[in-house]
């Protein structure tokens, strides 16, 4: 009993104590407008690497649109909707593209707004080169997109216009210039390691900046209001990437906790719980030297840090019937172990389970394996997922510098151009598996024979070709070196025609493999009933609750102002 008096005269002490405490607090709340727990802006900084977390989300692998356009440039096949080029109105992978892009673009938008009251330019800079990028993929995936009003809602526009391809690619131009501008200001507080990119170092941003423009005038070459003049001025300001350390690219890390921050690639085919990601045979003999209308009989050194077998050379697939030799694959090559399905494919083991067998990403496009030719079975354990997402390269800056002189509007030797990004390309493939904390013994490419000895090969084809084939082998040499990052490829295809892809319907023999068993490929087995995707659908989502968009589009029929 004297405890539970004492009990009620500690707690209405306690009242007591509470109330004068909440008294003070309450007045010292009506000193102030504002509520200093919950700030309504948040810090640059924060803005800032937000936006860059979300932009390297755009066009990526897992849940964007990079699982669709892998398989529209041939690099990869799949057994859903996208095989056969059939991904439909409403695919998640280009609806969350058009969602994040522009939650990512009202971010930015954020961003720049604050960086501008406080006269931060670098931020604001920083920001506007983001936003041109993001708005010149818009343009490439869709064509006509919501620029000029949208994000303004909180001015009462509710259903942004669609605004013209062409207008939104000059505003573009206008905007790397203006954000050109304001990273050399040097005016504000300047990025630090909130800066994922380049860490704050606005010389590699306004780099950055004028290869990305050059890669914009590059894909604008052949339309009817090219603008020789600006491609002119950017040449003699003469201020791009100089090397592999100013690539634009996303780096993953090992981390996994709070947020996996591993490969999107990665996460995908060796976190997957159910295997989706198919590497394409028509992109592996290419590799392997057996396409017999380019790189003939020339093997490329970078096959085993592009592919992993969990095949030895030889072994069967673990749905083979050892007695009679049946590999009861859709496809397999018996000389390295790698295992895969076609793209197109009506054969008969196409859908069947074969996880042992199939043959993963390698360490290059996604941190995965490199092949070392035991044929382990593969376990996510083995592989760090540490690889970057590049979005534009030091090397893909002289692949289209190469084209660029082919096309005569550059000066230069394309044949040097050509091999100097052929040797940037594997210098790449180096530094992604030092990089990758591997724990794997990978030997080095960079001043190997084999790799002398193809690049030399090349230049020998090269130069015995015309201006077509010339022009083919530089854009089959840029699709090999950026497997892994599909937007640029899909870009590049549509405009040039290059380089050649598969094509089911062919009627002189699609696949050239030939294990010389009693199994061989049968190329009628592969069809093909949709036309190539010239653009992607618009959302569906966007185009049922916004009253200005236009009616939907037949993707085979609907180009891009840049193509060809």
């Amino acid at each position: 009993m004297k405890l539970l008096i004492k009990s009620r005269k500690n707690t209405s002490k306690f009242v007591v104590l509470l109330s004068s405490i909440l008294f003070l607090s309450c007045n010292d709340y009506m000193d102030v407008n504002t509520d200093k727990d919950n700030p309504t802006t948040a810090p640059l900084s924060f803005l800032l690497t937000g936006t860059q977390v979300d932009l390297n989300k755009t066009t990526n692998f897992l849940d964007q649109s990079g699982n669709v356009l892998q398989v529209y440039t041939h690099q990869m096949t799949a057994r859903e909707e996208q095989d056969q080029y059939g991904a439909k109105v409403n695919n998640t992978g280009v609806q969350n593209d058009w969602q994040n892009l522009y939650l990512t673009l009202t971010n930015i938008e954020t961003l720049i707004s604050q960086a501008q009251e406080s006269e931060d330019l670098i931020y604001v800079g920083i920001a506007q080169m983001q936003k041109a990028y993001l708005m010149s993929v818009a343009v490439d995936l869709w064509g006509d997109v919501p620029f000029s009003e949208a994000n303004q809602l909180k001015n009462g526009i509710i259903a942004p216009k669609f605004d013209n391809q062409e207008e939104i690619y000059a505003a573009v131009f206008e905007l790397i210039e203006t954000a050109k501008t304001n990273l050399k200001s040097n005016q504000g507080s300047k990025p630090k390691a909130d800066d994922l990119f380049y860490g704050g170092d606005t010389e590699k941003w306004v780099r950055f900046a004028n290869t990305f423009k050059l890669k914009l005038y590059n894909q604008t070459r052949l339309t009817t209001n090219f603008d020789q003049d600006g491609l002119d001025a950017l040449i003699a300001e003469n201020n791009f990437f100089k090397s592999i350390d100013d690539d634009f690219e996303f780096k993953h890390t090992k981390n996994i906790s709070p947020t996996d921050e591993r490969n999107k690639l990665f996460l995908e085919s060796y976190n997957s719980s159910q295997f989706g990601t198919y590497m394409s045979p028509w992109f592996y003999e290419i590799l392997m030297g057996m396409n017999p209308n380019i790189h003939h009989e020339n093997p490329d050194p970078r096959i085993k840090y592009y592919f992993y077998n969990q095949l030895e050379a030889g072994e069967l697939p673990e749905l083979a019937d050892e007695d009679t030799g049946d590999p009861k694959a859709d496809y397999w090559d018996a000389n390295t172990g790698f295992f895969s399905i076609r793209f197109g494919s009506q054969g008969p083991w196409r859908d069947f389970s074969a996880e042992n067998s199939n043959t993963y990403p390698g360490i290059f496009p996604c941190g995965g394996r490199y092949d070392d030719g035991e044929g382990e079975t593969m376990d996510a354990t083995t592989a760090t997922g540490v690889a970057p997402h590049r979005i534009l390269t030091y090397d893909e800056f002289l692949y289209i510098q190469a084209e660029l002189i082919q096309a005569d509007l550059l000066n230069g030797n394309v044949a040097t151009k050509l091999q100097e990004a052929m040797e940037a390309s594997f210098a790449k493939v180096d530094q992604v598996v030092v990089n990758s904390g591997t724990t794997q013994v990978v030997p080095k490419l960079v001043g190997s024979t084999e790799v002398e000895d193809f690049i030399d090969n090349i230049i020998t084809e090269f130069n015995s070709g015309n201006d077509n084939k010339k022009l083919e082998i530089i854009m089959t040499q840029k699709w090999v070196a950026t497997f892994g990052d599909p937007m640029d490829q899909y870009t590049d295809y549509r405009r040039t025609g290059f380089p050649v892809l598969a094509n089911p319907n062919s009627t002189s023999g699609e696949y050239q493999l030939n294990n010389e068993d009693n199994f061989p490929l049968i190329d009628s087995e592969t069809v093909l009933n949709t036309a190539y995707p010239r653009s992607l659908f618009w959302p569906q989502s966007e185009l049922n609750v916004n009253k200005n968009a236009p009616a939907q589009k037949t993707p085979g029929n609907y180009k891009i102002f840049w193509e060809n």
